[in-house]
């Protein structure tokens, strides 16, 4: 089962009476391991498939979901952003990621995804030893407001969680899987919800 699906599906464990940090960060890889199990293992034609009136394809949240990672990292902790993102006009382009998903392998949408979160990892890891989650981030608001990194974490999972929902029906369209946690190896217990993962 291993061989068809993206790495990046397992999922550590939260204490069952963890601290705030350790909450926010198990929810949020948890959530990237369901991201990941629900659009692996899939080709061109499966991640480029839609389902009208809908216009979503699972090949455009691997690259949407690629772009909030770094942007989300960028504006708020790095201050800078890398390729492709920083080449686009996403004023004059709007919905670029989801469009040119489309003109893009299998292989190179999930390299990016991986490389996003493994950025938005390490920015995060650096940012919580720097200053924990009440320190302000880089961004500034309309209001001259800045947010703090607990905000920007939440924020960030609820895209995923916006998200999810979406990747569990396209892919079950696609090729009838199901499942709310992806199958985990044999060392991992005491997940809280459905951990068979194929039903």
């Amino acid at each position: 089962m291993a061989d068809d699906i993206l790495p990046f599906t397992t999922i550590a464990d939260a204490p069952m009476t963890p601290d705030e940090v350790e909450m926010l960060l198990f929810a949020l890889e948890r959530s990237r391991a369901l991201f990941a199990w629900k659009t692996g293992g899939l080709d061109a034609a499966a991640l480029n498939k839609r389902h009208p009136p809908s216009t979503l394809t699972l090949g455009g949240l691997i690259k949407h979901l690629a772009l909030v990672e770094d942007s989300y990292m960028a504006m708020h902790v790095t201050a800078k952003i890398g390729p492709p993102w920083d080449s686009v006009d996403f004023d004059a382009n709007p919905g670029w990621d989801w469009r040119t998903a489309a003109d893009d392998s299998p292989e190179y949408l999930y390299e990016l995804w991986q490389g996003s979160v493994q950025r938005s990892r390490e920015a995060v890891a650096k940012a919580l030893a720097d200053g924990g989650l009440d320190q302000p981030t880089r961004w500034t608001y309309d209001s001259g407001e800045k947010p703090n990194l607990r905000r920007v974490l939440v924020v960030l999972h609820d895209e995923y969680a916006r998200h999810l929902g979406h990747a569990d029906l396209l892919r079950e369209a696609i090729d009838g899987l199901v499942g709310e946690d992806p199958p985990q190896p044999m060392a991992v217990v005491g997940l809280s919800h459905d951990d068979k993962g194929r039903k």
